[in-house]
């Protein structure tokens, strides 16, 4: 029976899963917890609890954790990812309690109402403060995702009009949704009446809201955070708060929480805080326990479909479409590791043609494939990233536009410090094809060991090496050859039944002007 450790407050619902045991501790010390972690599958929690580094180590068993929410800010993903471990999260609970949130924000600081709140409890009945319509104004959005088009529907709603700034993004999805989208920040920021923030806190989104950009907004505008702290520069945020260059602010966040009692924005009355009560809701918290356990249960069984933040969301009906490029990928990444020579320092991976699904889980079978032939543990579809990444190897996702003449089609290059080999294929009928061997056509299904060899356009290459390896009594099960290229060479591709030894090899190579080169792939 697996076993999942919850160790934080969560509500789970009433839900059960057969053959899988819940234990709930949510209040266990850091000390009890490192004893008993070694004995589950699975670990399910929220901020409080640090899975780093040493947490993972102790937990023999692990191979799930489950963050509740969206935040995994307290998981060391590298370490996660290096032991194979996947960690989910439930990013769509907190939603809409979220938006809501951002949104009762934009009101409460353009009405005032937390000033004219604490001054009618001390007695004082100002009814002289003018506050500032929503409708009719112009709301700028840092980060169209999830929460962000909330809230940009929200406003709508509310009869403004939206307008967003998002990298990463597509044009369609900004024009389903009626949102006008920027790709210069600044511009947007000069035509906003009412500005909120959407993205997740990364190296890149790290203070993208500075002074030069608060400078921007106009001195009636409204600024939101219920992200992340540290998404907008809070000295610059005070700064132009105390000096009325802007009309209000809210904020839910901190770069740390919570806050000092002298932090400047606590001294000012033209901003709205909370204390990040984004996802707290009655129904978020629901949704997240809820939506959280059933998503590491299912992880335990197999499914993947949901909330995989270290490794592609594998559902059953994507390996149904792209199972087979998935077989491709894996193939082409274990030859083009097998046909270079050298530490490999760079890994292309180009996808060309129309998938009906995201397909990045091809660039991750890539990585597999490369890196399968050179460790002693295979690599897996949640550890081969992290790995990568510790070896040093840049990897890069190339959308191909250019006609490859198949409807769908992939290639992988590896270059390393010596030299670079890329194999590229597609799948035909169902089945995964190599189509394209170091910018030789040739067609051949990738399986068993294929000996693969370039040699000079002369008669009798091809029965000189069928000569050598019949003598050894290695049989050729199919050879396929490939046309001669523009430097008077040609390749051919023979598989074998089994491969030939180092004798045997050495035997090839010294073929008189007969190779430029032999490799030995198995796939």
């Amino acid at each position: 029976m697996a076993r999942i450790l919850v160790t934080d407050t969560v509500q789970l619902g009433e839900a059960t899963y057969p053959d899988i045991q819940v234990d709930y501790k949510p209040n266990i010390e850091r000390n009890d917890l490192l004893k008993i972690v070694g004995e589950y599958d699975a670990i399910i929690t929220r901020s409080r609890t640090k899975v780093d580094a040493e947490l993972i180590e102790a937990a023999t068993n692990l191979t799930v954790v489950g963050r509740g929410g969206v935040g995994v800010d307290n998981i060391d993903l590298d370490a996660a990812s290096r032991r194979g471990v996947l960690v989910l999260n439930a990013p769509e609970a907190n939603n809409v309690s979220a938006a809501e949130l951002a949104m009762a924000l934009m009101l409460s600081a353009a009405r005032g109402v937390n000033r004219s709140d604490k001054l009618t409890r001390e007695g004082i009945w100002d009814r002289k403060y003018l506050g500032r319509e929503l409708n009719n104004c112009r709301l700028a959005i840092v980060g169209l995702g999830r929460i962000g088009t909330l809230v940009a529907r929200r406003a709508q709603g509310m009869g403004m009009t939206v307008m967003a700034y998002d990298p990463y993004i597509s044009p369609k999805h900004a024009e389903q949704n009626n949102v006008e989208l920027f790709s210069n920040l600044k511009e947007m920021l000069v035509k906003a009446d009412f500005l909120t923030v959407h993205t997740p806190l990364t190296d890149e989104t790290k203070g993208i809201i500075g002074r030069p950009e608060l400078a921007c907004l106009p001195s009636h505008a409204v600024v939101v955070n219920a992200a992340r702290g540290g998404i907008i520069e809070e000295n610059a945020l005070a700064e132009v708060l105390q000096e009325k260059q802007i009309f209000a602010a809210g904020i839910d966040v901190f770069v740390l929480e919570p806050p000092s009692v002298d932090h400047p924005l606590l001294q000012l009355d033209n901003l709205v805080i909370t204390a990040h009560l984004g996802a707290n809701t009655q129904e978020a918290q629901e949704r997240v326990g809820s939506e959280i356990l059933e998503r590491t249960a299912k992880a335990l069984m197999g499914d993947v479909s949901k909330g995989a933040v270290n490794a592609p969301s594998l559902s059953k009906d994507v390996m149904e479409r792209l199972g087979p490029y998935l077989e491709l990928a894996e193939s082409l990444g274990k030859m083009v590791s097998q046909l270079s020579s050298g530490r490999i320092q760079e890994l292309k991976v180009e996808v060309n043609g129309d998938f009906s699904d995201d397909p990045e889980p091809i660039v991750v079978a890539a990585i597999k494939g490369v890196l399968e032939p050179i460790l002693t543990d295979p690599p897996n579809y949640i550890n081969a990233g992290a790995i990568a990444k510790e070896r040093g190897i840049n990897v890069s996702r190339i959308n191909g536009s250019d006609d490859k003449g198949y409807t769908q089609y992939v290639e992988v290059t590896a270059v390393t410090d010596g030299d670079s080999a890329c194999v590229g294929g597609t799948v035909l009928a169902g089945t995964p094809r190599v189509v394209s061997i170091n910018n030789f056509t040739i067609e051949v299904k990738p399986e068993g060991t294929m000996l693969i060899c370039t040699n000079h356009d002369k008669p009798g290459a091809v029965g000189k090496v069928g000569t050598v390896l019949g003598n050894a009594n290695i049989n050729i099960s199919f050879m396929q050859l490939s046309r001669v290229g523009a430097d008077g060479k040609a390749l051919f591709v023979l598989a074998l039944d089994h491969a030939p030894d180092a004798a045997i090899i050495e035997e090839l190579k010294n073929l008189p002007d007969t190779l430029s080169s032999l490799d030995v792939v198995k796939v």
